[in-house]
């Protein structure tokens, strides 16, 4: 079973890049961040004609998840956005089971400029992610939790770390973050496999960065222990960056044993 995620980067504006992506590498799951449509304008139809059925939480102009699933496969939606704010309007959570896995699908803030309200909501949300991470745990069903993360984990995965240490990606409370949220007992699936690679996931727009390959992981995916024995490869498609009007994110994927 293939499972891929995608930072679109907004979804009508890189719907050709979508559907030819999804044709070439034909997932079973996609789970899609930064829609930046509400959810009357999800191109549903154009996913249901590439063989995908999906569930969604849109937003006007900004962020949005999605799962898709291919035809024959039932999502059955478990949850959407994270409790312990009731507030928080941003779209930046799904949940859903699609053949017996757990799939959370995140858009984790940007938190920039760092510090200041928007880098505190982040943190905020963060330990939102973590509560519902442990209660996954809990439920000792499989589990994936993936999407874009908005955090450079170490200084292997960005391309000059010296520019990044006062970016909300980068910070130290980030990183830390994200280091207690593993060490729950979730897998890092790309650098559980390729531990020492230099791996991208996200090119700017600006300076040439995708091709001198100066780029940062932060999308990323964590297994609970009962995926985690099923990770059989894992990738980043990163091809499609170099697409006509691609989404400066690029795929990333794992392959799971039956």
């Amino acid at each position: 079973m293939r499972i891929a995620t995608y930072n679109v980067n907004g979804i009508n504006a890189r719907l050709p890049v979508l559907l030819k992506w999804l044709k070439e590498t034909n997932p079973d799951v996609a789970c899609l961040q930064e829609l930046k449509a509400p959810d009357e304008k999800i191109p549903k139809q154009d996913i249901e004609k590439a063989g995908y059925t999906a569930i969604w939480h849109g937003q006007k102009r900004w962020n949005g998840v999605a799962i898709l699933a291919k035809n024959g496969l039932e999502i059955e939606e478990t949850g959407r956005g994270l409790s312990g704010e009731p507030e928080d309007e941003q779209s930046r959570y799904i949940e859903a089971v699609v053949n017996e896995i757990t799939i959370g699908c995140l858009y984790l803030p940007n938190g920039n400029p760092a510090p200041g309200p928007k880098f505190d909501y982040k943190m905020r949300w963060f330990q939102r992610l973590s509560k519902r991470a442990k209660e996954l745990l809990d439920s000792d069903v499989p589990v994936v939790l993936t999407g874009d993360y908005n955090v450079i984990p170490t200084e292997k995965d960005v391309y000059k770390p010296e520019r990044w240490i006062d970016d909300a990606l980068f910070r130290p409370e980030v990183r830390e973050a994200f280091h207690e949220l593993v060490v729950q007992g979730w897998t890092d699936a790309i650098r559980k496999l390729y531990p020492e690679e230099t791996i991208y996931t996200f090119y700017d727009y600006f300076r040439n960065a995708y091709q001198r390959n100066a780029g940062l992981r932060i999308d990323h995916f964590l297994l609970n222990p009962q995926l985690e024995k099923k990770l059989k490869d894992a990738g980043v498609d990163k091809h499609v960056r170099g697409w006509e009007k691609s989404s400066d994110h690029v795929p990333v994927w794992i392959e799971l044993s039956e």
